[in-house]
Parts: structure tokens; sequence; C-alpha cells
């Protein structure tokens, strides 16, 4: 076994000793239904309740990673409509979107731009099998012209009434929603390894523990 490996294996059994077994097993169920095969960027969004709702749809959908690009607006997270959902799903913060696409770019990411307005892909037609990032953009003008331009793909839900267009926190739970339960019919091999497994494990568990600097200071101290 490898020596970081176990030193990770070691602190989790230190850290767990402070949690309940339904709490274990809880994370254990929710790790096993989270992917990193899809991730979502969310760029410049003015309303924060808005960027906040998104990523607790990431939480519920089994998006582990989630892009913030904070380019105009600075950092708008709205704790109280993300119920929570922060703790549990990782926040990635970007100054500007092209060092945002760029390192989605750099592990391996299609970067898809999610727009009503061009030549878009209708949402039953999406590759899932793709390694995909899912950018969502501002309320009135979208997404900019730096995704649109470096964008791989486009995709739009396919709308029936007179409106355009929906809201963003909306569009992701439908798009989240479809391309997750559609990935778990497929044979990608779509969960997360056994190492993120590790991380995560040991991250929620810190989370879980009320006085945790106490704790991780009597570990180091053993």
């Amino acid at each position: 076994m490898h020596q970081n490996t176990k030193t990770s294996l070691d602190l989790l059994n230190y850290l767990e000793g402070f949690i309940t077994e339904e709490r274990k097993q809880r994370f254990l169920d929710i790790l096993a239904e989270r992917t990193n095969h899809f991730t979502v960027a969310i760029e410049d969004v003015y309303q924060l309740h808005n960027t906040s709702a998104v990523i607790r749809s990431c939480d519920a959908f089994g998006i582990q990673n989630v892009h913030v690009v904070e380019e105009q607006f600075g950092k708008r997270l709205d704790k109280n409509i993300a119920m929570g959902s922060q703790k549990w799903v990782d926040i990635n913060r970007y100054g500007n979107t092209l060092d945002c696409i760029d390192a989605l770019k750099a592990k391996g990411y299609r970067v898809v731009a999610t727009t009503p307005h061009t030549n878009a892909s209708n949402l039953k037609d999406f590759d899932v099998e793709v390694k995909s990032a899912l950018f969502f953009g501002t309320e009135k003008s979208g997404l900019s012209r730096t995704v649109l331009d470096n964008a791989d793909a486009f995709l739009k839900i396919p709308m029936r009434g007179f409106a355009e267009s929906l809201n963003i926190s909306v569009s992701a739970a439908i798009i989240l929603q479809h391309i997750t339960s559609k990935l778990r019919d497929t044979s990608v091999d779509w969960q997360l390894t056994s190492e993120e497994i590790l991380e995560k494990r040991i991250d929620w568990s810190k989370k879980s523990i009320r006085s945790i600097d106490d704790v991780l200071k009597a570990y180091t101290e053993k």
C-alpha cells in the first residue's frame, strides 16, 4: 500500500471515531453516486441565489465539482440558498473565464456551452459518454463570447412555448437530471476513483466534527 494512502486511511479511521455509523454509511452511499465525468461551470451569474441553486442541483444529481467564474461580480455564493450543499460539492473559483476553460480542457473535458441561441444540439441528442464541462451563463446576456469561441459543443433544451429561455438554475436542473440519468445506463466508468472517494470521506468527516481543530491537533500529537 502506498504510504500516503496508508496515512490517509489512518486519519480516516481516526476521524470516523467521532461520527455515527449512520453518517459514515450515508457518506459511502452518496459517494457511490458521485461523478467527475460531468462538471459544471457557472460564468458571472449576478443573481447569487441562482449560483447557489445550481450548486444545490449539482449536489442533488451527483456532480462533485463546480467551477465558478467571478470576473465581474466577485464572490457571491449564497449559503442559505445552497442549503449546505456547498459543504459537499467542491467549488473551484476563477478570476476569469479563459483560466477556467484552460483548466478544464487540461483535465480532458469537452467544453459545452448551454445556449438556446446557436445551432446547438438538443438535449436528447447529447453524447453522455464524452467527459464534459457544461457552462451556464448570466441571466440576461448568457454566456460570454470567450466561452462561445472556445466551446467544443453547444447544447439547448428544446422549448415548446413562447419563452426562448429558462432561468439558469431551472436549465441546470433539467440538463443535469437528464444527462446523469442517461449516463448511469451506459458502460462508462463514471464513478469516483478509490483515491477520490478516500479524499472526500476525510473531507466530509472533518466537516461533520464540531471541534475539528482540537481533534486534528490530538491526532498529530498521538
